[in-house]
């Protein structure tokens, strides 16, 4: 049984650093075409070996996802947040550090999950239906928060409800597969690529050197990582976007110590959504939806024994990747000068309009350039990207409201 749990720990690895480096290719997807072929990959491995290789594989992913985001401008809905500190490292040379602080606080995240699940287990079937309840209060609260602390607050609040409105429609329209695909490539990737290739913007040298931030400062993210994402990983509609978001209302804390943050975000919340599927019996993320399929499904049940088992998983597998994600980073750092970054932006937004009807359908096209616009509008005004985030925390307010 043990050689069967790493050969899929293993397989998982190297699915998520597949999946992690080339955007478009999601996590979900592959988990997907497992559960459709299952009756065929349940010849070969029992339901738990599968869902191993689940949470292995998108434990990796969100270690390895970054690369692309900081390097490439190429984000998903789990790396938007970072893309802008990380590609303002990147112009000073410091691509390498930009991931290495992703992936460090990748790993303090994942530490902290696993640490607190027991916590968890007792505490969430507790509050969890409170939580419900005022969850639209407390988004609102925070929304309004981050739009006063902007000099220019009439725009930052047009930005939240332009972007939030987008987001409304977007995934409404059932005619878009994949919705969030164009919608955070378009706000966060595009935009940001367009911008880069227009002004010229030339990479210099990559140092393959390490950035840190103060004990203190490390303190405030991995609490302000834990308050953020205990909060949105047990409830519907919420994740590691919206729980970044959160965390940075709560403190102002540095660009380094952000990047540090999203990473340690990202992993709380994956980890927790598998949690999440045996307090309280509903998954919180597409993996663990497929994960809970195979257990509950085809194993008939799961078991805290099983739970803990995916999490001794998630651990090897989050171990392994920071040294994939180092090392691909390095391999990143030393090329990418080498490279016209003018023509790497207009390939990589090539990339992502090739990619996006492919993925999303054509009517998801309007969708992008909608989104692009916002972008570049909210880049020019010199306000905070994250009132983008409207596209998320808009619809959601709107799903808890009482009436």
């Amino acid at each position: 049984m043990l050689e069967y749990i790493f050969i899929a720990i293993l397989l998982g690895i190297i699915a998520g650093t597949f999946t992690g480096i080339f955007p478009g290719v999601h996590i979900n997807l592959v988990a997907l075409m497992l559960f459709l072929f299952s009756p065929f990959f349940l010849k070969f491995a029992s339901p738990l070996i599968i869902a191993i290789f689940i949470i292995s594989m998108s434990i990796a992913h969100t270690f390895v996802d970054f690369i692309p985001s900081i390097f490439l401008g190429a984000p998903n809905e789990d790396t938007a947040l970072s893309t802008l500190p990380g590609h303002r490292l990147l112009l000073k040379g410091l691509g390498y550090s930009a991931v290495k602080l992703t992936t460090t606080g990748a790993f303090f995240g994942l530490l902290i999950a696993i640490a607190l699940t027991p916590f968890f287990i007792v505490t969430v079937p507790l509050f969890y239906k409170i939580l419900v309840k005022i969850m639209s209060l407390i988004l609102i609260a925070i929304a309004v928060f981050l739009i006063m602390r902007e000099d220019k607050k009439i725009f930052a609040l047009f930005i939240f409800l332009f972007s939030g409105i987008l987001g409304i429609a977007v995934l409404n329209l059932k005619i878009i597969k994949q919705p969030l695909f164009p919608l955070f490539s378009g706000l966060f990737g595009t935009s940001l690529l367009i911008i880069s290739f227009l002004q010229n913007v030339k990479l210099p040298k990559q140092k393959i050197t390490g950035e840190n931030i103060g004990k203190k400062e490390l303190v405030n993210v991995l609490g302000l990582s834990i308050i953020s994402s205990s909060l949105v990983s047990f409830l519907p509609g919420l994740g590691s976007a919206q729980a970044a978001t959160i965390a940075s209302g709560l403190k102002k804390i540095s660009e380094k110590a952000f990047l540090m943050l999203v990473g340690a975000v990202n992993t709380i919340v994956m980890c927790l959504s598998f949690v999440a599927l045996y307090v309280i019996g509903k998954p919180r993320s597409g993996v663990a939806v497929f994960t809970g399929k195979f257990l509950a499904e085809f194993a008939g049940y799961f078991s805290q024994e099983q739970l803990w088992v995916l999490l001794f998983s998630a651990l090897v597998a989050g171990s392994v990747s920071v040294f994939i994600s180092l090392l691909f980073a390095r391999v990143f750092a030393k090329n990418i000068e080498k490279i016209n970054y003018k023509w790497l932006c207009l390939t990589i937004s090539g990339i992502i309009l090739i990619l996006t009807p492919l993925i999303s359908g054509w009517f998801s096209l309007i969708v992008l350039i909608t989104a692009t616009g916002i972008g570049i509008i909210t880049s020019l005004s010199g306000i905070k990207k994250i009132h983008m985030m409207g596209c998320l925390l808009l619809p959601v307010i709107l799903f808890y409201l009482p009436f």
